[in-house]
């Protein structure tokens, strides 16, 4: 009777000895490299050991993530309409943008001194972000933050204003942003 269960004997039943009790060994199955997930590819941002920094530089690309790109783009674009802006005013408009702007037209020097710092809040950053410099996306925030406080003192007429600067603060304070500049270069 015992050989019927796959038993060793009379002592009692022996090991499991597989479905439809055939006696075949079957070798155990086989384990992923160490090195290697499971799943394929390259191992995740948590094979190191305990306290390895998960997002080391070997780890993360030097390339930036989308939301830098997409932050650089609209900062550079809005840097480059305040240079034709600024373009525009040294032109015979120069006058009539003052004039829209401060309320006296004579203010035109005035005018083209401040879009050029604008120009160059804007296009700074917007350069030095996509090379992992942390004082940019310090001072994209600031730019998004004054561009949106003045897009919601001129509402309704800054609606476009105030959606791309609400946009580029999100995207300087989105978690994959945080994590591209706060490790190491």
């Amino acid at each position: 009777m015992s050989d019927q269960y796959g038993g060793a004997g009379e002592d009692g039943p022996g090991p499991y000895q597989g479905a439809f009790g055939s006696s075949g060994q079957q070798p155990p199955p086989q384990q992923p490299p160490a090195q290697q997930s499971p799943y394929g590819g390259q191992p995740g941002p948590y094979a190191g050991a305990f306290g390895q920094n998960p997002y080391s530089s070997a780890q993360l690309s030097s390339a930036p993530p989308k939301q830098v790109a997409i932050a650089s783009v609209i900062s550079f674009a809005l840097g480059g309409l305040c240079v034709l802006l600024g373009l525009f005013t040294l032109t015979s408009a120069g006058s009539e943008i003052a004039k829209t702007l401060t309320g006296d037209p004579s203010a035109k020097n005035l005018v083209v001194g401040v879009i050029l710092g604008t120009s160059i809040a804007y296009l700074l950053p917007a350069y030095f972000v996509r090379k992992r410099r942390r004082w940019a996306r310090t001072m994209l925030i600031v730019v998004a933050a004054l561009g949106i406080a003045g897009g919601i003192t001129a509402l309704p007429a800054s609606l476009l204003g105030l959606a791309l600067h609400g946009t580029l603060l999100y995207l300087m304070l989105q978690e994959p942003t945080k994590r591209w500049f706060a490790a190491p270069r």
